[in-house]
């Protein structure tokens, strides 16, 4: 235990970081209304303290629904190579209108067969996945750029800095510019 307080040291022993906090603070907001999101906190929490995982700073952006390496095919689920195209489509065209037909064309599926399938992959649905990817694509900019948050906006394929508020407030809890200042002092 004393190794895992000397881990996360940077100003007082006994202090947690804030990016820890944060992310506990996160999964007791989302353990009612959405416990595998609930879960994917908690396991990054562990992670942190079992001393895995990658740079804090990854820590603070919203997880992504969509596993990076699969767990294998999930039964009525997508396969493994459906899922990175379907992700890479995504991460590609994240500043353009991103239609269900299209990401269905790219798991060559219909769009009604990919739906089912990407939700019992992620346990989301493909609007879901990509609104969540468009706020982690703004978290990145509002930690890597000075641009403002309407630019961060359009950037992300969002309408209007009103249109990214909304969305933010939903997915983390508070507003774009109250994170961002979080973020940004840490």
């Amino acid at each position: 235990m004393l190794s895992d307080a000397r881990a996360f040291s940077h100003t007082d022993a006994n202090a947690a970081p804030p990016y820890l906090l944060e992310l506990i603070g996160r999964a007791e907001r989302a353990i009612e209304d959405d416990p595998a999101l609930t879960r994917r906190y908690l396991d990054e929490v562990r992670d942190l303290l079992s001393g895995g995982g990658t740079d804090p700073m990854d820590r603070v952006l919203l997880p992504s629904a969509v596993p990076v390496d699969g767990n294998g095919p999930t039964k009525g689920g997508l396969a493994a190579w459906q899922i990175r195209r379907v992700r890479d489509h995504v991460e590609r065209h994240l500043e353009s209108a991103i239609l269900i037909e299209d990401l269905a064309n790219v798991a060559r599926l219909s769009p009604g067969h990919f739906c089912r399938a990407f939700k019992a992959s992620t346990g989301d649905t493909p609007h879901g996945y990509i609104v969540r990817q468009r706020i982690r694509r703004a978290q990145t900019l509002m930690l890597s750029t000075r641009d403002s948050l309407s630019q961060i906006a359009c950037a992300c394929g969002l309408t209007d800095q009103a249109h990214l508020t909304r969305l933010f407030r939903r997915l983390v809890n508070e507003t774009p510019l109250a994170w961002r200042r979080t973020w940004q002092a840490a």
